[in-house]
């Protein structure tokens, strides 16, 4: 059995405050989405006013309610999951258990988001630093013939047929994990930008950043789907963990020593 020293302290200790945070950030952020389930692209978004999502509920008949999600014009019954997420239980976009802290409780939600999010953004400022430093970043930045169509095809061949790597190839990072994880990074600073430009100070005070994405409205739509698309990373790499050996992942992650598997 070969151990080597694959995850340098800080990563580590990024990985875990930001694993943390995001799940904070993403479960009051849907407890704040509740408030006003709908979203818009624009400077203002009412009700009333055409909407690109809308999560909702409308009558079924005989006391019943029928949970509503609207995308794009085109309407999906979602009872049960979305708009109302069980029978008989009270209409709300996203359910109360994906929802902190608590079915409703809008003011503490945001009490936490915000707070939560200065700590996000502490450290993701660090990790950048801090691997700018070290060169880890620069072990994640595909390298020309890495970016090959031919090349990518082939990594994705070999993990649809869940061949990891082996042996000394295993401690290195492949083409998809480097654009995952690059990928992932440039989502967390969207969700930082589009923040602020919901921030009423920050409009204030800097009024061009909105008006760069369109819009508060545009900026609250760019920040839902960013928090989609990190929900989606979140989901494949806990599939890959959990496919590729997840004791000695977690193993790796924690104390930093990985087993190269033979």
């Amino acid at each position: 059995m070969t151990l080597i020293k694959r995850h340098r302290l800080p990563t580590r200790l990024w990985h875990w405050v930001n694993a943390l945070a995001v799940i904070l950030l993403i479960m009051t952020g849907l407890q704040i989405f509740n408030a006003h389930p709908m979203l818009h692209w624009g400077k203002a978004g009412n009700y009333g006013d055409p909407s690109l999502l809308l999560i909702g509920s409308a009558d079924a008949g005989n006391g019943r309610l029928q949970g509503i999600t609207q995308v794009l014009g085109h309407q999906f019954d979602t009872t049960g999951v979305l708009g109302v997420s069980a029978p008989g239980q009270t209409a709300i976009a996203f359910p109360a258990w994906a929802t902190l802290p608590g079915p409703r409780n809008l003011a503490l939600a945001r009490q936490i988001h915000f707070f939560t999010a200065w700590i996000f953004v502490a450290g993701l400022i660090a990790f950048l630093a801090l691997s700018l430093a070290n060169r880890h970043l620069r072990e994640l930045t595909p390298a020309r013939a890495e970016l090959a169509p031919r090349h990518i095809w082939h990594d994705i061949v070999q993990h649809a047929r869940l061949r990891f790597p082996r042996g000394e190839d295993a401690a290195r990072y492949h083409i998809l994990q480097k654009l995952a994880y690059l990928g992932v990074i440039l989502l967390l600073l969207l969700m930082i930008y589009t923040g602020l430009c919901m921030s009423p100070g920050m409009n204030a005070a800097a009024p061009w950043m909105p008006a760069l994405v369109g819009g508060r409205q545009s900026a609250r739509t760019l920040h839902f789907l960013a928090m989609t698309g990190i929900v989606a990373f979140i989901l494949v790499h806990l599939a890959m963990v959990l496919l590729s050996g997840p004791f000695n992942q977690m193993r790796g992650m924690i104390t930093g020593r990985f087993r190269l598997p033979q």
